[in-house]
């Protein structure tokens, strides 16, 4: 049979139960259009989590571990070699928590190609000092112009900026949480002395905002050369030197190839955020079940609708094979009806996710613990929408087959003796 006579016989059949079709199309409608928006903004939301521990984390982190010696001098003595040993109240070794040979380890790896950048850091526990009050901090030198380039430091700044820091060597960025506990604000100055007794002035050139109360609350940055001062150290003085990777996957064997070769102690980013990453995936993983599960439960509305549009087409298809319809254009027939269903549901339900994104885009969501954002985070990704539209003409296929295949199998003779 001619396609022009079997979609305008499928036509007539949607058109004379408009009701019922346009019910069968809303659920399609629906369920394409809240898995759109669920995967949007739940994705979204999985990435600005991500962003926020991942993108501050480096994919190679150098230091030096303060630990044990793992062997005893009375290991070493040979009269001590077979008896049995047993040493009490262990000490660390005497070592500093300076990365040895950090420049020449830096300059080796500036030179590897799997590397896109290296941000040395130097960490010093310190008091700050303002008037009568006295709190406990970290302070840390960076470089900030790498900091910004490598690990995106600018989107924590809430006043101020990394090139600010970087003309000021006697500048210091607070922790939000020490600037509001200090009432310090952007040309204040600060006194930052360190265990040694090293008493330092400094200006207030930003505040940054990381998002974590008990990261804000005793970290600030200053200059890498400052930061070497407060500890009355060097040039050479190094405590981490942070790696960020063109490849997060070479992240993990290029760790231990750093071990190996230079005697540091190093950990990858995978290592590092294993428990963060395991809920990332669980958050992912019941995402796309309940997406999944609305889909197939619209499919099932349109299989009920199509199976009992056939009950009340039966007279229809007598007709239509006494007429010389053959079972095959009666089972295109519905099949045809469930795609023509699925396909304005589903571009219908495109549409009608892409402008509630949009809306939970446009909405406006402050909180102190996430200055930088203001809006709800939505993920626009195009797999999402073809994905919605693809499951759509499958699950209104397999929803139709089933009911035309019955459709097929119908005897006209037994239709017409029943009436």
């Amino acid at each position: 049979m001619q396609l022009n006579v079997i979609l305008d016989i499928t036509r007539t059949h949607l058109l004379s139960r408009l009701k019922q079709s346009s019910i069968a199309a809303l659920g399609v409608t629906f369920g394409i259009g809240t898995f759109i928006v669920l995967m949007s903004f739940m994705t979204g939301l999985n990435k600005l989590l991500d962003g926020l521990i991942l993108n501050r984390t480096p994919h190679v982190r150098i230091y030096n571990e303060i630990e044990p010696s793992e062997v005893q001098p009375i290991q070493a003595d040979e009269a001590f070699s077979s008896a049995w040993n047993i040493v009490r109240s262990i000490k660390p070794k005497g070592s500093e928590e300076r990365v040895h040979n950090a420049l020449p380890i830096i300059s080796t790896l500036e030179k590897d190609s799997r590397v896109k950048g290296i941000s040395p850091q130097v960490k010093a526990s310190v008091f700050y000092l303002a008037g009568s009050i006295e709190l406990n901090g970290v302070v840390t030198g960076i470089k900030p112009l790498a900091e910004t380039r490598l690990f995106n430091f600018d989107e924590y700044i809430v006043a101020g900026s990394p090139e600010s820091l970087a003309k000021n060597r006697n500048g210091i960025l607070l922790g939000a949480g020490v600037a509001k506990k200090m009432s310090l604000s952007i040309g204040d100055r600060i006194q930052v002395s360190t265990a040694r007794g090293v008493l330092v002035p400094l200006k207030v050139v930003g505040i940054f905002q990381s998002g974590l109360a008990e990261v804000d609350n005793v970290q600030s940055y200053v200059n890498l050369s400052m930061g070497q001062q407060l500890l009355g150290e060097g040039k050479t003085y190094i405590t981490d030197i942070n790696l960020k990777l063109h490849n997060i996957e070479d992240a993990v064997p290029m760790t231990m190839e750093i071990r190996r070769v230079f005697d540091v102690s190093a950990v990858d980013i995978k290592t590092a955020n294993a428990q963060f990453e395991t809920g990332t995936s669980i958050r992912n993983l019941i995402t796309y079940a309940v997406s999944i599960t609305l889909l197939i439960v619209a499919g099932f509305g349109i299989y009920n609708i199509l199976n009992m549009m056939i009950y009340e087409k039966m007279n229809d298809i007598a007709i239509l094979k006494a007429t010389g319809f053959s079972g095959d254009d009666v089972k295109n027939i519905f099949i045809s009806q469930a795609m023509l269903i699925g396909l304005v549901g589903g571009l219908l339900g495109l549409i009608m996710g892409f402008g509630l994104s949009v809306l939970i885009d446009n909405t406006p969501f402050e909180t102190e613990a996430l200055p930088t954002i203001k809006t709800f985070p939505v993920n626009f990704n195009p797999m999402f929408y073809l994905g919605g539209i693809i499951f759509a003409l499958v699950s209104t296929f397999l929803a139709g087959f089933l009911p035309a295949r019955k459709a097929r199998r119908i005897d006209p003779v037994e239709i017409i003796r029943g009436q």
